[in-house]
This record gives structure tokens, sequence and C-alpha cells, in this order.
């Protein structure tokens, strides 16, 4: 059984910067892509970042390239997003999800595993 926990979430000022992480386990995830989105109020489920287990890939969104730096923890199986120059319009629900099939992709069907999603707020 594939589990996906998030925390970091929090409170931040605008400009400030937060670390969210994901503990995976129930499984080896060496072949996986694992991702991270968001879900602000009335808005649907967006792509934020995702990288490949295995060699480390990594694809942005438009909206957090350069803010934003997802990384992967192999020993811990952990992933990370660090986000920094944060803005008002990142506030959302933040989830971690994990795709099987190894290549990245962007839409949320196609994503196998989710986490119950952190809070993150940015303040103006």
């Amino acid at each position: 059984q594939v589990q996906l926990v998030e925390s970091g979430g929090g409170l931040v000022q605008a400009g400030g910067s937060l670390r969210l992480s994901c503990a995976a386990s129930g499984r080896t995830f060496g072949s996986y892509v694992m991702g991270w989105f968001r879900q602000a109020p009335g808005k649907e489920r967006e792509f934020v970042a995702a990288i490949k287990w295995s060699g480390g890939s990594t694809y942005y969104a438009d909206s957090v390239k350069g803010r934003f730096t997802i990384s992967r923890d192999n020993a811990q199986n952990t992933v990370a997003l660090q986000m920094n120059s944060l803005k008002p319009e990142d506030t959302a629900v933040y989830y971690c999800a994990a795709r099987k099939v190894p290549f990245i992709t962007i839409p949320t069907r196609t994503y196998d595993y989710w986490g119950q999603g952190t809070q993150v707020t940015v303040s103006s």
C-alpha cells in the first residue's frame, strides 16, 4: 500500500519561504515520478512541479519556475518542495502525488497515488 504524507505547510508573509516534504512508503519508488500539485479555493487542482525518482529530471509550471525547487532524497524516501519568494497567489492546499509510469506528465488524472495535502497560506 503506497502512502504519501505531506508536511511543512503553514502561514508565511509574501516574499518568504517554506519547505514542504513528502514522505513516501509502501514500495520502492525507483521508477516513479513524484509530483507536487496545489488547489486554491474554488479552483481546480493544478500541477506545480515533478521529478523523476531515477535520474532526478525535473519540470516546473511556469508560475513557479525560478522560485520553487523540487528535490528527492533516495535514502530517506522523501520528496521536498522548496518554495521561495512566495506570493499571495501561491496560497493553496499542496498535494504530493506519485506516478508509476516513469515519465513526467502534468494532468492530475495521470498520477496514481495522492497524499492528504498540506495548507500553505501567503499573506500580503
